[in-house]
C-alpha cells in the first residue's frame, strides 16, 4: 500500500502474466489525482489483486465491492482483505464477470462515488461503450469513474466527461466525471 491506514503493507498479486497489478508509482499518482476518497463508496470492476479498492479504503473510503471473474485472482483478494482485516467489513468481495455484478448492483438500486476500471488491455477499446452504459444508473452525482488501458488501445467511456488523462510508461490513466 502507498498511504493511508494500510500504507506500508504489501498485497498479495496472482500468479501469471494474466493479471497486471496497478504499479506503486502510477497507483500513487492516480491517487493523488483524485485526492481526498474519505468516505466514498467504491466499485473496482476488474479487481485483480484489489490494490486500488485497498488502497481507497486504507485513504477513507467508507466502503468498496471488488468484483473479479478469475478465481486464483480472487482467492488472492480474498487473502489480502482477510490479512488486512477488510474482509467480511468495509469490503465486500463478488466472484463473478463484471456484467453479471453490474446487473446485481443495478438492480439492488446501489450507488458509487468512485469506480475503478481496469480490463484486461487487449478488451479495453470494444468494452468502453458497454461499460458506460452498463455504469450510468450505479454512478452517483458526482460520480468518478478511473479507467486504466493501454495509451494504444484506450479504454473510451463516452458519455463520461474526462477530467484527467495521464500516462505512465505505456499506462494510460484517464478520470471521468458523471
Amino acid at each position: 500500500m502507498v498511504a493511508g491506514s494500510l500504507g506500508g503493507r504489501r498485497l498479495a498479486v496472482p500468479p501469471g502474466a494474466g493479471t497486471r497489478p496497478t504499479s506503486d508509482r502510477v497507483r500513487e499518482a492516480l491517487f493523488s489525482m483524485l485526492g481526498d476518497v474519505g468516505g466514498t463508496r467504491v466499485l473496482d470492476l476488474f479487481a485483480g489483486s484489489g490494490a486500488l479498492a485497498i488502497e481507497a479504503l486504507s485513504r477513507g473510503a467508507a466502503s468498496a465491492v471488488l468484483v473479479e471473474r478469475d478465481r486464483r485472482a480472487a482467492d488472492v483478494i480474498a487473502r489480502n482483505l482477510d490479512e488486512l482485516g477488510l474482509a467480511g467489513g468495509e469490503a465486500h468481495l463478488v466472484r463473478a464477470p463484471v456484467e453479471v455484478a453490474i446487473r446485481a448492483a443495478r438492480e439492488r438500486g446501489d450507488a458509487y462515488d468512485l469506480v475503478f476500471l481496469d480490463p484486461p488491455y487487449r478488451l479495453a477499446p470494444d468494452l468502453g461503450p458497454r461499460l458506460a452504459e452498463a455504469l450510468t444508473p450505479l454512478l452517483a452525482p458526482g460520480a468518478r469513474v478511473v479507467g486504466e488501458s493501454d495509451h494504444r488501445a484506450p479504454l473510451d467511456l463516452p458519455g463520461l466527461r474526462v477530467t484527467h488523462d495521464r500516462r505512465y510508461g505505456d499506462t494510460l490513466i484517464r478520470i471521468h466525471q458523471a
